[in-house]
């Protein structure tokens, strides 16, 4: 009997959803809130799906897991407190939830027959990342000094001063992801034909952090960076495009002055001379220009960047901005 080839479509999409897709910053962060602004971001995601593209979602989960570990310290005293890695489990549930029931809904009445199939995902990095040293990433809320010095002595945490803002906030390693657990298994199911029937929503957040000791993967309190997350997914199950969706419509030189100029079609050499021109923040839109260049360099043939408005026309080349290989 012949073997059964693998599918291969046309054109394998990933898409990775900043936080604003879900909950902007002037937002309350009320569950009422995050339904209607992904509402809005499905309607776009379900007119990208059809015959011969495969849909993956990543996405966020940075105003989420602030929630939660406040719940978490406001009921510490009744309630052990979790660790970070699985406050961000937690996240992925609760996103992936919501991204189903809304995608869903959305692709439903489009006439579109694909069940969105949300995977808590784990990510693993180094043990001996030098990330482990150096606590960089801001997680939580901020605390006035007095306070810090509480929170440091008595949950031992790393706390660092904000002084453009006020205050202090818990500092977390952020490590490089050097795996995705889950890898093997979802890209065995797109390419035994599941793409064309299921929309997989992975590595929220980055995904849980894990460290590997002999068989045993282990979680560990970090931050994963969801860019350099999504690049890893999308290179995982062999995306032809990564679309990385951020507040504003495409990367941009001179940004912040008035010469500012907005990048569209632009050459990956170009790119990446401008990358080292120090023209895109460490903070924001570097980190989303360095997963894209990683992509491409692992043989992905094209990167976008663009906001939830304007992704449908940056995939058909008229907005946002497109890198080719």
């Amino acid at each position: 009997m012949t073997a059964r080839r693998a599918i291969r479509p046309r054109d394998r999409l990933v898409v990775a959803l900043g936080g604003n897709a879900i909950q902007r910053a002037h937002d309350h962060g009320t569950w009422r809130e995050s339904v209607r602004r992904m509402r809005g971001t499905a309607r776009v995601l379900a007119a990208l799906v059809g015959p011969g593209r495969e849909l993956i979602v990543t996405h966020g989960n940075g105003p989420q897991v602030g929630r939660l570990l406040r719940e978490a310290e406001l009921g510490a005293r009744e309630v052990p407190p979790p660790p970070l890695h699985v406050l961000g489990a937690e996240s992925e549930g609760q996103l992936g939830y919501l991204i189903a029931q809304e995608l869903g809904a959305a692709l439903a009445r489009r006439g579109v027959r694909r069940t969105v199939v949300p995977i808590v995902s784990r990510t693993e990095v180094a043990p001996r990342d030098p990330a482990f040293r150096r606590p960089t990433k801001p997680v939580g809320q901020f605390y006035p000094a007095s306070e810090a010095r509480k929170l440091r002595a008595r949950l031992g945490w790393t706390l660092a001063e904000d002084r453009e803002r006020g205050g202090w906030r818990r500092v977390v390693p952020s490590p490089e992801p050097v795996g995705w657990v889950e890898a093997p298994a979802v890209r065995a199911m797109l390419d035994a034909g599941l793409g064309a029937r299921c929309v997989f929503v992975v590595s929220g957040g980055g995904g849980v952090p894990v460290v590997r000791r002999g068989a045993t993967l282990t979680g560990v309190d970090a931050v994963i960076d969801k860019d350099r997350a999504a690049a890893l997914v999308a290179r995982a199950v062999g995306a032809s495009t990564l679309a990385i969706v951020t507040d504003v419509p495409g990367a941009a030189v001179g940004f912040g002055t008035p010469d500012v100029r907005w990048l569209g079609g632009v050459s990956r050499a170009e790119l990446a001379r401008y990358a080292r021109a120090g023209e895109f923040g460490a903070g924001s839109m570097g980190p989303k220009v360095e997963a894209g260049l990683r992509f491409l360099r692992a043989g992905g043939h094209r990167f976008l960047i663009s906001d939830i408005p304007t992704l449908p026309a940056a995939l058909a080349g008229r907005a946002g901005t497109r890198v080719p290989r």
